[in-house]
């Protein structure tokens, strides 16, 4: 029976390792907009709530950002009831920058909708740019990040640009469980599938999301999304069955301030959404814990305390295993040997994902910024 299992484990990792988009690759990362190209103007909109902390960094990065050719860039930041004094330190952060700041006062959100997309909605009213960058206010940006995703989203004609961030990654729990957290994104959302037109698969990361107007009009607006948790993935599905073109990719030219310096808080990070991916269900909970002892940690299991074909079936498992991390690791600039750890890595994303559950089941709402969430509105 072990033998059998161990077979089957392995069977599915070559089949992801071969047959799933090349998830485990560290994905496209865009080149420097060409010298000379005329870009068009750029509208950006930033939530935010509470961010006294990182939204210096973030406004002062996006009001400095350079576009070839002098397009026109506008920065919109809403506030979404901050009583940290967020919206008079990006004031300050933008004063003597080249492209204009416009702070608005956020307006109470609607019962059904979620906070962060009500004041997307307003930041998004308020611009008049075709193209649209939505942004998170824990984010910096590089100064050339902007036209490069313009550059792309013009080159391709595509309808959404969106890329993956650079999380932090100093602590020991983010060394342990950040690069696994991209990693499982991709494996999600293979970024070579939300590329590939034919394919039904779509996505977003929403640290960095580029859109035309004409792509939210088509899809009937932030509206559309307004109770999601998971707004990213919710808009590039939306962008993508509608027939929109889209590119997820990776960027080091964009870096998340925000930190998760102990396990309890990636722990905390993960259960917010967790059972929600999962569609509130307990059946696709069950499959998914199923599957995760099958597919993560029955290899090693088979590999340690198993005999002849059941330890050869699990170890080769193991070894392709921790050979897919490789790439996402390395982005990081971790060790490979990393990869070893990878089933226990997976045991702890389980575990927060049951805690989730968890913490649905018992009546505990989802908790962001003193403010609580429930699918669909809150």
């Amino acid at each position: 029976m072990l033998a059998a299992l161990t077979l089957l484990a392995l069977l599915i990792w070559c089949g992801m390792i071969f047959c799933h988009g090349r998830f485990w690759q560290a994905g496209p990362i865009l080149p420097p907009a060409p010298m000379g190209l005329r870009l068009p103007a750029v509208d950006i909109v930033v939530p935010a709530r509470d961010e006294a902390e990182s939204i210096a960094a973030a406004i002062g990065s996006l009001t400095r950002q350079v576009m070839p050719g002098g397009a026109a860039i506008r920065v919109f930041l809403v506030d979404d009831g901050s009583s940290d004094g967020t919206a008079a330190i990006a004031r300050t952060a933008a004063d003597g920058a080249p492209n204009p700041l416009t702070v608005i006062t956020g307006t109470d959100k609607p019962a059904d909708w979620s906070g962060k997309l009500w004041a997307v909605r307003q930041g998004v009213a308020a611009t008049s740019a075709d193209l649209i960058l939505l942004t998170d206010a824990d984010i910096a940006h590089d100064p050339d990040h902007l036209a490069r995703l313009v550059a792309k989203a013009e080159a391709g004609r595509y309808d959404m640009v969106s890329e993956m961030v650079l999380l932090n990654c100093d602590s020991f729990a983010e060394r342990a469980l950040v690069p696994a957290f991209v990693y499982f994104f991709q494996l999600l959302y293979p970024f070579a599938k939300v590329d590939d037109p034919a394919s039904r698969v779509g996505g977003a990361a929403g640290g960095t999301v580029l859109i035309r107007r004409s792509a939210l009009d088509r899809i009937g607006g932030i509206e559309v999304m307004r109770g999601a948790l998971i707004d990213d993935v919710t808009l590039g599905r939306a962008v993508k069955k509608s027939g929109g073109r889209t590119w997820l990719g990776h960027t080091k030219r964009a870096r998340s301030i925000r930190l998760y310096p102990h396990f309890s808080d990636i722990w905390a990070m993960v259960a917010r959404s967790a059972y929600v991916q999962l569609g509130f269900s307990p059946l696709n909970l069950l499959g998914t814990i199923v599957g995760m002892l099958l597919v993560w940690l029955l290899p090693p299991a088979g590999a340690i305390f198993g005999h002849g074909a059941a330890r050869a079936f699990g170890l080769i498992a193991w070894v392709l295993m921790a050979g897919s991390y490789v790439p996402s690791i390395r982005r990081y600039g971790l060790s490979p040997l990393w990869g070893i750890f990878l089933p226990l890595i997976a045991l702890f994303y389980m575990a927060a994902t049951v805690g989730s559950a968890v913490n649905h089941m018992r009546g505990r709402s989802v908790m962001w910024k003193n403010r609580v969430y429930v699918e669909g509105g809150s």
